[in-house]
């Protein structure tokens, strides 16, 4: 994937980027881990400029997270009550934990979308819970845009100065991403063990 990625860049530049970028945020295994480091040792050798590397990289993985938000927003958190009801103890999830998860969404969703958009595998994600939840457009853009440029430009960055050592770092990145799943993975079965339906189900 290292091979395709690179010519793909080196052959259209910042909108290689951008591109490679939106199709990261509609099927994860296109990680960004890959995408922006290539396009940083890109700028390193002088055949990009790092700031627009970044730019690119941010538009592109910010256009496909507002198609992400809006298709959740459209298709909102109500019609999808009958599927938690029935199949809640699966979801690890009760209504009456939407509800909370609303009010919660109300005061923290700035903090967890751009908390979200730094955390391997899980940033793909957090457009959806936002759009379920009728976070407003506009501060899920703000803390959208700046969790995924912050992410961009560090992946970016690591790109431009490693170079060599590029291995190393999708070794590291590689193993926190591991790390996620299995902490989500040991989270769900939690979860799965604690659920108790709601009474009035």
């Amino acid at each position: 994937m290292d091979g395709w990625v690179a010519r793909l860049i080196e052959q259209s530049g910042y909108l290689g980027v951008g591109f490679l970028m939106f199709l990261e945020t509609l099927f994860p295994p296109i990680p960004s881990e890959v995408i922006m480091p290539i396009a940083g040792m890109a700028a390193a050798d002088g055949r990009l400029n790092y700031g627009l590397v970044v730019a690119s990289g941010t538009a592109g993985a910010m256009l496909g997270n507002i198609l992400w938000y809006l298709a959740a927003r459209a298709l909102g958190i109500r019609r999808l009550e009958p599927l938690i009801r029935r199949h809640g103890r699966w979801l690890t999830m009760r209504w009456s934990d939407v509800d909370r998860a609303h009010r919660w969404f109300e005061r923290n969703g700035l903090f967890f979308v751009f908390v979200g958009r730094l955390v391997p595998t899980v940033r793909s994600l957090v457009s959806i819970p936002a759009g379920l939840l009728d976070m407003r457009f506009r501060s899920f853009l703000i803390a959208s845009t700046l969790g995924t440029a912050l992410w961009t430009a560090m992946l970016a960055g690591a790109g431009y100065k490693l170079r060599g050592n590029l291995g190393q770092f999708e070794e590291y990145i590689g193993s926190a991403s591991n790390a996620v799943i299995v902490v989500l993975a040991a989270g769900y079965l939690w979860r799965l063990w604690r659920h108790r339906p709601d009474r009035e189900a």
